[in-house]
């Protein structure tokens, strides 16, 4: 199982698998098999159909992180922190230490860089482990007016090494980069001592994170440009269901086989 020590100490060593989940049965499936199973607000828009992560609550986060530390045994899990649980240290705190009390959770993840770097310190220092997010943050997306790809101008990039080695110096083992252009990700891994798990931001961090439905094809309607599907897992499921609905209806299930 994957330690804080063990994921910093692998920097620019064989790249993290970090993958999204929300249950007992996936987190089972996936236990082992991956370094890090992250348990995302994302659930707010793949698990419950919002139509973003902001209205995910704490008491959301915990349940579904109770349930996915209940499947994976051995595998390293993170909770992200939910909009609105730490908008100043004394709340990030006291809600992360609930995290940790309630949970088995191993870390938790905050989005922000520099204007957030505060709030990571006060919780690292308080021996609670913390992963950190920087470029497209899905918390900002009202305030930001969408889904914008980072590092596209010299400001933006600075900006960016700024927010990370703000994050890496307020105590984060680990640094999610999302959404940031490939070559402005490659210099901001170069730049900190903690290793980043990419999405949509190239192939040059220290790993690389996607949401569990959209690498396995659950989600149909929605395919953003950096997720590869490696499984259809909507076209399975329906041919499935089909071939159970149609020997329920012609009275060939259950046989003898399936019957006391």
């Amino acid at each position: 199982m994957q330690t804080v020590t063990s994921i910093k100490n692998s920097k620019s060593k064989i790249p993290l698998v970090m993958i999204t989940a929300y249950d007992a049965l996936f987190a089972s499936l996936f236990d082992k098999n991956v370094d890090i199973i992250l348990v995302g607000d994302s659930l707010n828009m793949s698990f419950n159909a919002k139509p973003d992560t902001l209205c995910a609550t704490l008491e959301i986060m915990i349940y579904h992180t109770k349930a996915v530390c209940a499947g994976a045994k051995e595998t390293f899990v993170v909770c992200d922190m939910p909009f609105g649980t730490y908008t100043d240290e004394k709340m990030a705190l006291k809600n992360a230490t609930k995290i940790y009390k309630e949970t088995g959770a191993s870390a938790v993840k905050i989005e922000g860089g520099v204007q957030r770097a505060h709030i990571i310190k006060a919780l690292t220092s308080n021996s609670i482990a913390v992963m950190g997010h920087i470029g497209l943050m899905p918390q900002f997306v009202r305030s930001e007016g969408g889904y914008k790809i980072r590092g596209k101008n010299d400001e933006d990039i600075e900006q960016l090494l700024l927010d990370a080695k703000a994050v890496e110096e307020a105590g984060a083992f680990c640094l999610v980069v999302e959404g940031v252009k490939a070559e402005v990700a490659k210099e901001i891994t170069k730049s900190v001592n903690i290793p980043t798990i990419g999405i949509g931001s190239g192939a040059d961090t220290d790993g690389q994170v996607l949401v569990w439905s959209d690498a396995f094809g659950f989600l149909k309607d929605f395919k953003p440009k950096f997720v590869k599907r490696y499984l259809d897992g909507a076209k399975l499921i329906e041919n499935a269901l089909q071939r159970y609905a149609n020997e329920v209806k012609n009275r060939n299930f259950p046989t003898k086989e399936y019957q006391y």
